[in-house]
């Protein structure tokens, strides 16, 4: 593999190789959602990624959907995600840390006091979420941002991006995807306002370029990424007509804000619509950035990418998630460990930091 596993450069961060770790919820934060030193020493066991995207982060309590994700919003979190970034950079890799507001994809039980379910309109999504307090529940009906809210929002992504930079990440990745408030404010079924951030498209993306530009403008465009799932249905985010069209349009829109990198996920690989060949395309063509493609990669479809010009990264989650080793395994076509899906989620090492590595008895 003469491209994946040769060092590349990333808006001027030298990375190791070409493999990204993609971003992946684990939920092993602490109960007040602080990281702890499990968590660095899982990021550290797959440091032989080049660039390593976190989980999602939030920005503010508002933004906690899930029990025990990490923020970045207070002191204690940005000291405490300290020993995860050295603990990397010992190892070689960089770092970025993505920001993911919930939205609507949250429960007042999984928030703190104070806290509240906010999206950019008063529209619950179907099914339901896990809580620590209360096992399953329906999602409630979040209610709708105002104009100030919306403000304050903004400049919460702002500061939480100066904060990672505090904690010593190489930058962030705003998490426009997967059915979470950026992405509710991109989708035209969960944003039906009447005001300047819904109706038209460029309406409805306004929210997204103004957070895009808020973060780089704290800390510096070649430190802000952006993660798109255009055909993404994760948390009732059903396709619509025009979808093609209008992501091929915040792909320009992109290239003029002029972000490090956009990162475009294709979930088909686990039963989501496949992302159309010209879709990436676009994004190849009209953003003239790092595109970095992740969904279902091995380490030959990688290479081939790669080669034929397709991207510039690879993104890869499952596989990090179960191989700390993976770089080694893929390098000299070892087997795999299996998933274990009972520890995706649940707090501890078991199904985190025990998958073996090669040779290990």
């Amino acid at each position: 593999m003469p491209i994946l596993f040769s060092p590349a450069d990333l808006c001027n961060l030298s990375l190791q190789n070409h493999l990204v770790m993609a971003p992946m919820t684990r939920n092993r934060a602490n109960s007040d959602n602080i990281p702890n030193l499990l968590m660095a020493e899982y990021y550290a066991q797959r440091a032989t990624a080049g660039l390593i995207v976190t989980e999602g982060t939030s920005p503010s309590p508002n933004g906690l959907g899930y029990p025990r994700i990490p923020g970045i919003f207070s002191l204690a979190q940005v000291i405490a995600w300290q020993p995860v970034t050295e603990a990397v950079h010992r190892k070689g890799a960089k770092i970025f840390m993505q920001l993911m507001h919930c939205g609507r994809i949250a429960h007042p039980l999984n928030l703190p006091a104070g806290a509240r379910v906010i999206a950019p309109s008063a529209i619950k999504a179907a099914g339901e979420i896990y809580t620590d307090a209360d096992g399953l529940k329906p999602y409630p009906v979040p209610e709708t941002m105002t104009p100030g809210e919306i403000d304050a929002t903004i400049a919460e992504f702002a500061k939480a991006a100066s904060n990672a930079i505090a904690a010593g990440f190489d930058g962030i990745e705003l998490h426009a995807a997967n059915g979470y408030l950026l992405e509710q404010f991109i989708r035209p079924n969960t944003n039906v306002r009447s005001d300047s951030y819904g109706g038209s498209l460029e309406n409805r993306t306004r929210f997204v370029l103004e957070v895009l530009e808020a973060s780089m403008a704290e800390i510096g465009r070649e430190k802000v990424g952006i993660r798109l799932s255009p055909y993404g249905v994760f948390n009732d985010m059903p396709l619509y007509d025009a979808m093609e069209e209008e992501y091929g349009w915040l792909a320009a829109r992109l290239d003029a804000a002029g972000p490090a990198y956009v990162h475009l996920v294709d979930h088909s690989s686990m039963g989501a619509p496949v992302v159309p060949a010209s879709m990436k395309e676009t994004f190849r063509r009209d953003f003239r950035g790092v595109l970095i493609l992740s969904g279902g990669y091995d380490a030959e479809r990688a290479e081939r990418d790669l080669a034929e010009g397709k991207c510039d990264l690879v993104a890869v989650g499952r596989p990090f998630l179960t191989n700390p080793d993976l770089v080694e395994r893929w390098k000299t076509g070892a087997p795999l460990n299996e998933p274990d899906m009972s520890g995706f989620y649940t707090p501890g090492p078991a199904g985190y930091t025990d998958y073996p590595f090669l040779g290990a008895t």
